[in-house]
C-alpha cells in the first residue's frame, strides 16, 4: 500500500506534463543571442535546442535539430534571414515555423521575410514573456500579426501589379475573410463576425491561401496589401 500514493502522483504528473515548444535562435549578435536563450529558456513551455550566428547556420542547424520554431533575425552575415526563411520552408516536409525578430517594425527586411513565408514578427524590445507567447502561438499553427505595423510596412513599398491576382479569383465571402484576417482576427472571431461556423471559416481561409499562393495567413495579408486586394484604411 505504501507505493500507491507515489504511483498515483507519478501518473498525475505525467498526464499533466506539457510537451514544450522547441526553439532555435538565430541572431548574429552573440550578446543578444545568449540573452534571448537564457531568458526564453526560463519561460514555461519553451525548450531552446540551439543557436545560429547567421543564416547558413540557421538552415543547417534547423534541419539537423528539427525545432518547432526558429526565431530569426533578418540582418545577418553570409545569408540573411530572408533567404534562410525561404530555404527552410522550401526544404523537407514539416519545416519549422519562422518568427522574425527585429529592432524596427518598419523594416523592408521584415516585410520580405514575411513574403518568404515567416509566420509573423516580434520586436526585440518586447518583454520576454510576450516573445515566448508569440513562439508558442506560432508553434500551434496561428500567425502573429500586428495589423497597424504590418499595414505601414507593406504600404510604404511600391505596389505590385494586381493583374496577376484578379479580384475575381476570390469569392465575396473569401474577400471578407481576408479583410478580417488583415485586422489580426482569429478564426473564432471571424466566425462570430460572419455568422458562420468555425469549420466554414477554416475552409475559407484555406481557399484564400491556395488562391493567393500564400504560405500562411501573414503571407496572405502581405499579398493582399501589396496587390491592392485589401486597401489601407479599409480595415480596422
Amino acid at each position: 500500500m505504501t507505493g500507491s500514493p507515489a504511483s498515483a502522483a507519478v501518473t498525475t504528473d505525467a498526464a499533466d506534463a506539457v510537451i514544450p515548444t522547441t526553439l532555435l535562435i538565430a541572431d548574429d549578435d552573440e550578446v543578444t543571442r545568449s540573452g534571448l536563450r537564457t531568458l526564453l529558456a526560463s519561460q514555461p513551455g519553451i525548450a531552446v535546442v540551439g543557436e545560429a550566428a547567421d543564416g547558413i547556420e540557421a538552415v543547417e542547424r534547423a534541419r539537423r535539430l528539427r525545432p518547432d520554431v526558429v526565431l530569426m533575425d533578418v540582418r545577418m552575415p553570409r545569408l540573411d534571414g530572408i533567404e534562410a526563411t525561404r530555404q527552410l520552408l522550401a526544404g523537407p516536409a514539416d519545416p519549422p515555423k519562422v518568427v522574425v525578430i527585429t529592432t524596427f517594425e518598419n523594416d523592408d527586411y521584415v516585410t520580405a521575410a514575411l513574403s518568404a513565408g515567416a509566420s509573423g514578427f516580434v520586436l526585440k524590445r518586447l518583454p520576454v514573456p510576450r516573445i515566448a507567447e508569440a513562439v508558442r502561438v506560432v508553434a500551434a499553427g496561428e500567425a502573429i500579426l500586428f495589423p497597424a505595423a504590418l499595414r505601414q510596412m507593406v504600404t510604404t513599398r511600391p505596389r505590385e501589379s494586381a493583374k496577376a491576382l484578379p479580384r475575381a479569383a476570390l469569392t465575396g465571402r473569401e474577400e471578407e475573410v481576408l479583410r478580417l484576417m488583415a485586422t489580426g482576427r482569429s478564426n473564432p472571431d471571424i466566425a462570430a463576425s460572419c455568422g458562420v461556423s468555425l469549420e466554414t471559416v477554416k475552409t475559407h481561409v484555406g481557399n484564400v491561401l491556395t488562391k493567393l499562393g500564400a504560405q500562411n495567413r501573414t503571407h496572405a495579408v502581405v499579398i493582399a496589401y501589396e496587390t491592392g486586394l485589401v486597401v489601407p484604411g479599409g480595415v480596422g
